[in-house]
């Protein structure tokens, strides 16, 4: 989750999943209800496919562990990724080569530790946790009075989720812990992929995927070993990389051109909900009231730092 640009268009990463690796240009101009309700609905299932992703990957975890199931997730992502945008067309010089490998291994880390995450901690805090990483980076690259506002709800979410003492909405520490830490390597690769993305876009989406999975799977090899070729599991895992990255891809592919710029970035905002969501509907993960008014301020700092940023003609959003 990256954009390019000037110094305000860090704002909108705060607003981009971690499976958009290239860059493609939103369009920010006005367009009719219509010409906006298709692109809309390509893009909350683009959403609703990647939270469906994660919980399918839960069911993985007692049989190869979330190391593994990032491991192949990874692996079948990034056969996806090369055949869908030919990465060896590229030409890299030595930075930019630099760029893409910490690109990539900010995807990787991202990945595992989120996974490592959703162990323990509902998917919707989770995602809610994860989501401070981008929102930092966004946020910290204003100093206007406003942001502070943002800021602010958004530490005043994370404190309703990580309270301290023993209380009712307690969630596992080591769970946030690695949640958050997936936000860190989300910040990374926001950082990182805004360089290495700005002459090869696509391109280097393609080998950054290659590069957490070669950065990954020997983690997921050592820790699940042969069950990693359990044909049993194959094609669940196929169906992880499918519903995470390729689906998704392809629908933003189509949608993100048709979007306005902040039409975008507040509709990104509400995934911490969907995430949540998913978490009640396919794993039965039910929230306190404490923790979904949590989420919900979390999204509302998003939606105010999507909403109050300044206007950029052109932002180049990222996909993979």
């Amino acid at each position: 989750m990256l954009v390019a640009g000037g110094r305000e268009d860090a704002h909108y990463s705060a607003h981009l999943r971690p499976y958009q690796d290239g860059f493609i240009f939103m369009n920010s101009s006005p367009r009719s209800l219509a010409g906006i309700l298709f692109p809309v609905g390509l893009l909350l299932i683009a959403m609703l496919s990647i939270q469906s992703g994660a919980s399918l990957a839960k069911s993985l975890f007692p049989l190869i562990g979330a190391q593994g199931t990032t491991a192949l997730r990874l692996i079948f992502a990034s056969v996806i990724m090369v055949l869908l945008l030919r990465p060896w067309r590229a030409r890299l010089d030595r930075a930019t080569l630099r760029s893409v490998i910490i690109y990539g291994m900010a995807l990787g880390g991202m990945n595992l530790l989120f996974y490592m995450s959703v162990r323990t901690v509902p998917l919707g805090i989770a995602v809610a946790l994860e989501f401070t990483g981008p929102l930092a980076v966004a946020l910290l690259a204003s100093r206007r009075l406003v942001d502070f506002i943002w800021i602010a709800l958004a530490v005043t979410g994370l404190l309703m989720l990580i309270p301290l003492g023993h209380t009712n909405a307690a969630i596992d520490l080591r769970g946030a812990a690695y949640a958050l830490g997936a936000g860190v390597c989300w910040a990374l690769y926001i950082l990182y992929g805004q360089k290495a993305g700005a002459e090869h876009g696509v391109q280097t989406a393609a080998l950054g995927v290659v590069i957490a999975a070669l950065f990954i799977a020997p983690v997921g090899i050592v820790h699940a070993g042969s069950a990693l070729l359990d044909p049993a599991i194959i094609p669940v895992a196929i169906g992880v990389a499918v519903l995470s990255t390729a689906l998704p891809y392809s629908l933003e592919m189509i949608a993100l051109t048709r979007l306005p710029a902040r039409t975008f970035g507040t509709l990104m905002s509400i995934e911490p909900a969907i995430a949540a969501l998913s978490g009640l509907i396919f794993l039965s993960e039910m929230l306190t009231n404490t923790q979904w008014l949590a989420i919900l301020a979390i999204i509302v700092a998003s939606v105010g730092a999507t909403l109050t940023m300044r206007r950029e003609t052109a932002v180049a959003i990222p996909a993979d």
